[in-house]
C-alpha cells in the first residue's frame, strides 16, 4: 500500500489530539478510582469496577474489527471519541445532582466508556500502519507510546490537583475538552480507505477470517500464550495500586498521584529510548526480557515493608518502562505481518483476547487480596511473572530470525 508522503505530520496531528484526551481520561480515571477508593476500601469494588471496564471488550471486541475495516479507521475513532465524552458528561451530571451516585451507576458508565476504547483502540493501531512506512513502524511506536506516556504521567497529577479545590463533577469537564480537541485534530487528517469488496457484512465470517489470519501467523500465536498469562497476572496489579498505597503504605492522594507519575515516567523515558534506538533486533527475545523485568519489580514491591514507599515508586517506574519494551515490539510486528484489510479484525481479536484473561486475574486476586493482603498478591505475582518470562523465550526463540526487526 502507497504511504502518505507528510505522514510525519499526520502521525503528529492525530497524536496531539490524543495527548490531550489521554490526559483528561487519565485525570478522571484517577479521580473516580481515588474517590471509589476513599469510600469503599474494599479490593472487590475496584476489581469489579476494571472487570465492568473491561467487558464491553469481551461482549463486542470480537466483532469490533469487522466494523473497523470495513468503515474509515478515522470515523470509527471520532465515534469513539465522542461516546467517551458522552460517558463523562453522564457521570459529572450525577455527581453534580446526587453527590454520592450508587456505585452500580458508577459502574454503568464505566462499562460506556469501556465501550468506547473497545473500537478505538484497534482502530488507532489498524490506522498508524496506513501511512507511517513499513520500515518505521517500531520507531513510531515508540513515539505514540512516549507521547500517550506524557498524558499518562501528567493525568494522576492534574486529577489530584484538581481534587484539592474542585469537586469532582467539575473535573468530567477536562475529559470532555480533552475529547473534542482529539475529534477536531482527526478532521484534519487522512487516513486512506482499505480495498472493500461488495459483499455485505457478515460477522461470523468476517471475524473467522481474522481469526485465520492470527492462526496462520506462527511467530504470533507463540508469543500470545506467554502474553495472555502475563495479562492475568499484571491486570489486577494496575487496579490494586491505590489498595497498596493507602492500606500498606498508609498513603493519601497525593502519594497514589506520585505512584501513577512515576509508573508513566517509566513509560515516556522507556518509549522515548525506542523512539530513538528502535528496540533489539531479536524483539520477541526483548517481550521475554521486558516480562522478566516486570516480575523483578513487583516480586520486589510485595516484599516491601511499611517504610519501603519510594522504593516502591522506584518499582513503578521500572514496571511502566518494562511495560512498554514488551508491547511496542510486539505490536510493530503484527503491524508489519498482517494484511492491512485483516489488521482491524486481528487487533480486535488480540486485544478481546488479552481483555478476556484480564477478568480471570482480577476475579481471582479481589477475594485472595481481602484475605492475604494485597503486598502478598504483589510478591507471588513477580514470582509467577519470572517463570512466563522464561516459557516466554522457550516459545518464540525459534521465530527469532523471522521476527526480527528491519
Amino acid at each position: 500500500m502507497k504511504k502518505i508522503k507528510n505522514w510525519k505530520k499526520q502521525f503528529t496531528v492525530i497524536y496531539t489530539g490524543q495527548a490531550f484526551s489521554i490526559l483528561g481520561s487519565s485525570a478522571v480515571q484517577f479521580a473516580v478510582i481515588w474517590w471509589l477508593t476513599i469510600k469503599t476500601e474494599s479490593a472487590i469494588t475496584l476489581t469489579i469496577a476494571s472487570v465492568v471496564a473491561f467487558l464491553p471488550n469481551i461482549l463486542i471486541g470480537p466483532f469490533a474489527g469487522v466494523w473497523i475495516d470495513r468503515y474509515n479507521r478515522r470515523t470509527v475513532m471520532i465515534a469513539a471519541d465522542g461516546l467517551v465524552a458522552v460517558s463523562s458528561i453522564i457521570l459529572g451530571v450525577a455527581f453534580l445532582l446526587l453527590q454520592t451516585p450508587p456505585i452500580w451507576f458508577i459502574y454503568i458508565v464505566l462499562f460506556i466508556r469501556g465501550l468506547g476504547n473497545t473500537f478505538h483502540g484497534p482502530a488507532m493501531q489498524a490506522a498508524i500502519p496506513m501511512f507511517v512506512p513499513t520500515d518505521m513502524l517500531t520507531k513510531a511506536g515508540g513515539w505514540g507510546s512516549m507521547i500517550q506516556s506524557v498524558s499518562n504521567m501528567m493525568g494522576p497529577v492534574l486529577g489530584a490537583a484538581l481534587m484539592s479545590f474542585m469537586p469532582i463533577y467539575a473535573i468530567m469537564v477536562v475529559d470532555i475538552l480533552g475529547a473534542a480537541f482529539a475529534i477536531v485534530c482527526l478532521l484534519f487528517v487522512i487516513i486512506p480507505d482499505i480495498p472493500q469488496t461488495s459483499e455485505k457484512i457478515n460477522l461470523l465470517s468476517d471475524m473467522k477470517q481474522g481469526f485465520i489470519s492470527m492462526k496462520a501467523n506462527k511467530p504470533l500465536m507463540a508469543v500470545l500464550f506467554p502474553m495472555l498469562l502475563m495479562t492475568i497476572l499484571y491486570m489486577p496489579l494496575g487496579s490494586l495500586f491505590p489498595l497498596l498505597v493507602r492500606s500498606h503504605f498508609m498513603g493519601e492522594a497525593w502519594h497514589n498521584s506520585i505512584v501513577e507519575f512515576a509508573f508513566a515516567s517509566g513509560l515516556l523515558i522507556s518509549s522515548l529510548v525506542i523512539g530513538v534506538w528502535g528496540g533489539m533486533k531479536r524483539r520477541f527475545c526483548m517481550a521475554s526480557l521486558a516480562i522478566g523485568l516486570m516480575g523483578l519489580t513487583i516480586l520486589i514491591s510485595g516484599s516491601l515493608p511499611i517504610s519501603g514507599f519510594w522504593t516502591f515508586v522506584v518499582c513503578c517506574f521500572f514496571l511502566g518502562a518494562s511495560g512498554t519494551f514488551m508491547n511496542v515490539p510486539v505490536m510493530a510486528y503484527v503491524q508489519e505481518s498482517i494484511a492491512p484489510e485483516m489488521m482491524g479484525k486481528v487487533f480486535s481479536l488480540l486485544m478481546t483476547a488479552m481483555t478476556l484473561a484480564m477478568p480471570i486475574g482480577l476475579l481471582v486476586a479481589g477475594p485472595v487480596v481481602e484475605v492475604v493482603g494485597v503486598n502478598t498478591w504483589f510478591f507471588w505475582s513477580g514470582v509467577a511473572l519470572i517463570a512466563d518470562a522464561i516459557l516466554c523465550r522457550l516459545l518464540t526463540r525459534r521465530y527469532d530470525k523471522v521476527t526480527m526487526r528491519p
